[in-house]
């Protein structure tokens, strides 16, 4: 079941923040709109599969190791286990992870534990924070934000197939201070200023104008919070940016890949202060692959067979950086 009340009455709670007070009545109907059964045809399916989900008591979950983790009180057999996969394969693709429900190894196609593996040590610890996640697909790194110890895990994302996903795990941990939405970044407030930390990974080059998601992330974010900013980067002085004539690594909506040295300008340019490039890391097809749980085309296939350092377009193979930055 898709039950967002525990959350909003949490939220409800927030008394001091005059903008969250404001959005809190437009919530209900943003949700229902982003779960629109009349616009997302597969929704109805991917609802029944979430409703067929055991109501197997919850001994206890994990949420600060590789692999989000549930645990019954008693361990399944054999064909529990089986009839378990196959409900969860109802939500197939399964793109950022891992998970584990009661034994039941989701491999996901993004390791995403790496991801977070290299960032968590070079932002400010989570420990009381307000955190936002854009583009945050099921909510994996929702829960690792939680279990790192901030207080409100928000996570945005427009897919409906990843909030059901989400609440896959919801339903069996119930922690109203996690959601996941179904809407984007242009749908929160206009200078929110509320979240202590914002994180964005994977979603810069997908807007036509960097700048304003730039300024956008800016607004949602106090005085002084904290930008974790994650994209694809090229090689490259200041200036330098490529812009992909067609697909890049097979991805329609790729728009703007900037050097390191320009994206800081650009950061610099909206007002971000102590602006620090933690990691810079080539993708390998260790980290995105196909799996069971996502049966389609990956990386391996959105690169040059014969020259690995190449997109299949002729492009340099992607290479992501991490930077953060204060805001103004």
């Amino acid at each position: 079941m898709i039950d967002y009340q525990p959350f909003l009455a949490q939220l409800a709670q927030d008394t001091e923040s005059k903008t969250l007070q404001q959005w809190l009545p437009a919530i209900p109907a943003q949700i229902e709109r982003g779960l629109s059964e009349q616009r997302y045809g597969d929704l109805p399916r991917w609802k029944e599969a979430l409703a067929s989900l055991p109501d197997w008591p919850l001994k206890n979950y994990a949420l600060d190791q590789a692999a989000i983790s549930l645990e019954t009180e008693t361990p399944l057999d054999s064909q529990q286990l089986d009839t378990l996969k196959q409900q969860l394969k109802g939500l197939h693709p399964w793109r950022k992870g891992p998970f584990n429900f009661f034994g039941v190894e989701i491999d996901t196609e993004w390791h995403s534990d790496w991801k977070w593996d290299r960032l968590k040590d070079h932002i400010t610890p989570l420990t009381g924070r307000k955190v936002l996640d854009i583009g945050c697909g099921s909510g994996y790194h929702c829960w690792r934000m939680r279990g790192a110890g901030a207080e409100l895990v928000i996570g945005i994302d427009p897919t409906p197939l990843f909030i059901v996903q989400f609440f896959s795990l919801q339903k069996y941990i119930q922690d109203p201070a996690v959601t996941v939405l179904p809407m984007g970044i242009e749908h929160l407030p206009e200078k929110l200023r509320y979240f202590d930390t914002v994180f964005s990974m994977g979603v810069l080059y997908h807007r036509r104008s960097p700048f304003d998601h730039l300024i956008e992330l800016r607004d949602t974010l106090k005085s002084g919070g904290e930008l974790v900013l994650e994209t694809l980067v090229i090689e490259g002085d200041i200036g330098e940016v490529l812009v992909p004539s067609g697909r890049y690594a097979k991805m329609g909506n790729v728009w703007f890949l900037p050097s390191c040295a320009t994206l800081e300008v650009w950061l610099q340019k909206v007002g971000f202060k102590d602006i620090n490039i933690v990691d810079i890391n080539t993708t390998s097809t260790a980290e995105q692959r196909s799996t069971e749980w996502m049966t389609f085309h990956s990386l391996e296939q959105f690169l040059d067979p014969e020259d690995q350092t190449k997109t299949i377009e002729g492009y340099p193979a992607p290479k992501r950086a991490i930077f953060t930055a204060k805001a103004p």
